[in-house]
């Protein structure tokens, strides 16, 4: 990260706080929302489903941050981001019925899915396309360390402190850290000075590619731990154990993604990350030996280090930077469209046709990914011209 932090020494700073509260907050979330659904609010997958269908309706309203953008710089949008989160991680913790725990969890999405957009905009904006790779998995190895210690404050915490306890105080350190950047947010120097929201066709694969990995996600994030959870009984100390090696091995895998997407391509590296997913989705509908199934979840999330591809692969495809974060914003709502129906969708299908039907659906998902993968194609800087923005 030595280019960055040569120019701009204050906004990598803000960039590395505010991407490690973001992810220690969401990582307690994520570890304790499985057990604490399953055990303190009992309620069942078509419920879940719902909660995950909800968390992902901010993400569809995330091209206003194009709008927003307008108003407020990067580095006000991650600070605000990250209070949100926080408010909403504690108001988790308060929930007593299905209606304020979809509440609370809108409101702790708004905050994330706001931030993810403005910080990758900020990085891609202030690196040079050579180093983007590097950087960006540079700094989702930093994540992983946040996600590590928030790991094992549910492991050590959970089980005496109880889990709405450790929501309440969790989001709170969120919630200050956020109140803190706010006034601290720097300029950082070569950033545009204005921000357009412009979709181009020229950008088609980015959209198709974000709407197939959205949906790929998600059979991840709602059903893998859940199937752990629902159907083999695991404890949330299991569960946090399983994120914490995730963590681990994070470190150093995505750190090494970003290496290999500089070294070989966006489009080989996404083709073996899709090859590799749909055996992964098989194997969670038919394996049923429990110590395979954590190996596959532990595989599936180290490919998601994969997906920094996709955003290296718009900066080098983008006309000019004040298009960035429009972008940036436009992606992650498409991303979320189909995630806001597969939760629902799968949920329904888990409880019609059985545990293997949320994944074979995620098979047909990642292969026609991979298809899109292959028309992938990156023009020389002397053949970027201007083009009309879609009508």
């Amino acid at each position: 990260m030595s280019e960055l932090l040569k120019d701009n020494r204050r906004l990598l700073s803000y960039i590395i706080v505010s991407n490690l509260l973001m992810s220690f907050g969401f990582q307690v979330w994520q570890a304790l929302f499985n057990n604490y659904a399953v055990e303190e609010m009992s309620i069942g997958p078509a419920a879940v489903g719902l909660v995950q269908a909800v968390r992902e309706v901010p993400g569809l309203l995330s091209f206003l941050l194009g709008v927003l953008a307008l108003v407020l710089s990067e580095v006000r949008i991650m600070a605000l981001s990250t209070i949100l989160l926080g408010a909403g991680i504690v108001l988790t913790g308060g929930a007593t019925n299905l209606t304020l725990l979809l509440v609370s969890t809108l409101v702790m999405s708004t905050g994330f899915h706001f931030f993810t957009p403005g910080s990758s905009a900020l990085v891609l904006m202030a690196v040079k396309q050579d180093q983007t790779p590097r950087i960006l998995g540079q700094l989702a190895s930093l994540g992983s360390i946040a996600a590590l210690a928030a790991t094992a404050v549910v492991y050590l915490l959970a089980g005496g402190w109880g889990y709405r306890t450790l929501f309440v105080v969790v989001g709170a350190v969120v919630l200050v850290g956020g109140m803190v950047l706010w006034p601290l947010g720097p300029r950082g120097e070569g950033l545009p000075v204005r921000r357009r929201v412009v979709l181009r066709r020229r950008y088609w694969l980015y959209y198709a590619l974000a709407f197939l990995m959205g949906s790929r996600r998600h059979i991840f994030t709602t059903f893998a731990i859940y199937l752990l959870v629902r159907e083999h009984g695991i404890s949330v100390q299991t569960t946090a154990v399983l994120f914490l090696i995730n963590s681990l091995v994070n470190i150093y895998t995505l750190r090494a993604a970003g290496q290999l997407v500089g070294r070989f391509g966006e489009r080989r590296i996404l083709s073996l990350a899709f090859i590799s997913l749909a055996v992964i989705f098989v194997g969670y509908a038919y394996v049923t030996y429990l110590p395979i199934l954590f190996v596959l979840f532990v595989l599936d999330n180290i490919l998601f280090g994969a997906g920094l591809a996709v955003t290296t692969y718009f900066q080098k495809i983008a006309i000019s930077k004040d298009e960035i974060t429009g972008n940036v914003s436009v992606e992650q709502a498409i991303n979320h469209i189909s995630a806001v129906v597969v939760p629902l969708i799968g949920g329904l299908a888990w409880e019609t046709f059985g545990t293997q039907a949320p994944f074979l659906v995620g098979v047909l998902i990642v292969l026609a990914a991979l298809g899109l993968v292959q028309m992938m194609r990156v023009p020389p800087p002397e053949a970027v011209a201007v083009e009309p923005a879609l009508p």
